[in-house]
């Protein structure tokens, strides 16, 4: 079953214009290097621990469709224009950027003219950080400019580590989610956990929702913060929070605080503030277990994604299953990969894998 997540291409955009500036007040002038959190590298360990039995939970097993491929086509303010030989080519705002695609293991199809034509290219060749991992075949561009979602102006940046700010495969969670607050008739409560650069926040946030914003990162806060005020949303109710997540919820439980709608995009690896290692086999059944423990009395959705990990998407629908067996609100499991179509052509990118619980079933 496939879901597609597309916009007509006339359709007008509020987006601010690009080039070199944008640049934020407060980052102006020196390197800004926020750790993506899907670039962290796991720590090697000698003797694995040993994982701890799962309880057995009693009751009904909550319904699963599975594979749901979610599509997510170009529009005005992304496109993947190619991709091939390892390599992809995207549109972000206003410019053509050349990045690794290591699951891009077939031929390019787009003539090497319209490769050459891109304003930033990712090498990687250096030992430093920031812009210093970038080649701009033309002008140099500065470390920031401004792109848009859906109207929601936001901060792209060149990062060290590849990444620019945002995942467009993620569009089509974020639009889902914004009609479900939209027609819920009440004001709905998210809570954003590893919410990097907040852009689902901001969705969410746009739509009518308090949201709560959670990630290890005080940068990535920083740059959140800044698309926030970029986006004139600062008079909207959003709480950021720098905190390790899973700490993050085993006390939102213990305080009996809840959530109707749950975004959780976890890395494989990563660190709290304060040291906390997080391991995604390891760590994700207990914060799924304590996440579904804030669900409130009324939930919409909570929305699973995970990227660069050795498992399929089976592994997180049995996952999510299990979590919510015996779950007295009715929903369903919906779990498959986000995928990204190229702009012109039939030929897809898989990005990433994704489970969620949708409340009363199919999305």
């Amino acid at each position: 079953m496939a879901q597609t997540d597309s916009r007509k291409k006339n359709r007008q955009k509020n987006r601010p214009g690009g080039g070199q500036g944008g640049k934020p007040a407060e980052t102006r002038g020196r390197a800004f290097r926020p750790r993506p959190k899907h670039a962290q590298t796991a720590e090697k360990t000698t003797v694995p621990e040993q994982r701890a039995p799962r309880p057995t939970r009693s009751g009904s097993v909550p319904r699963g469709e599975a594979p749901v491929i979610l599509e997510t086509a170009a529009d005005a303010d992304y496109a993947l224009l190619d991709c091939g030989d390892g390599e992809k080519l995207e549109r972000y705002g206003p410019y053509r950027i050349i990045r690794p695609e290591a699951q891009a293991i077939w031929a390019k199809r787009l003539p090497h003219a319209e490769w050459e034509k891109a304003d930033a290219i990712f090498t990687g060749d250096t030992d430093e950080e920031g812009l210093g991992r970038w080649r701009f075949p033309g002008k140099q561009l500065g470390e920031t400019w401004e792109m848009a979602f859906d109207g929601i102006p936001y901060f792209g940046r060149f990062t060290s580590f590849r990444h620019v700010g945002v995942f467009p495969e993620q569009a089509v969670h974020w639009r889902h989610m914004a009609e479900r607050i939209r027609g819920a008739g009440r004001q709905l409560k998210v809570l954003n956990l590893f919410g990097y650069t907040g852009v689902a926040s901001l969705v969410a946030a746009e739509a009518g929702a308090h949201v709560t914003h959670v990630d290890a990162s005080k940068k990535a806060i920083t740059w959140a913060r800044e698309n926030q005020d970029l986006a004139k949303l600062s008079d909207k109710p959003i709480r950021w929070i720098c905190e390790d997540a899973l700490k993050f919820v085993q006390r939102e439980a213990r305080r009996g605080n809840s959530y109707d709608i749950i975004l959780l995009d976890p890395p494989a690896y990563g660190r709290g503030p304060n040291g906390e290692v997080w391991q995604l086999f390891d760590n994700l059944p207990e914060m799924l277990d304590t996440c579904r423990d804030i669900l409130s009395e009324k939930p919409v959705m909570m929305t699973l994604t995970a990227y660069a990990i050795r498992a399929s998407f089976f592994a997180m629908h049995e996952m999510m299953r299990d979590v919510f067996t015996g779950f007295d609100r009715d929903g369903a499991i919906q779990s498959g990969e986000l995928i990204i179509r190229e702009e012109a052509g039939d030929r897809a990118l898989s990005t990433s894998l994704y489970s969620r619980w949708i409340a009363g079933g199919s999305a």
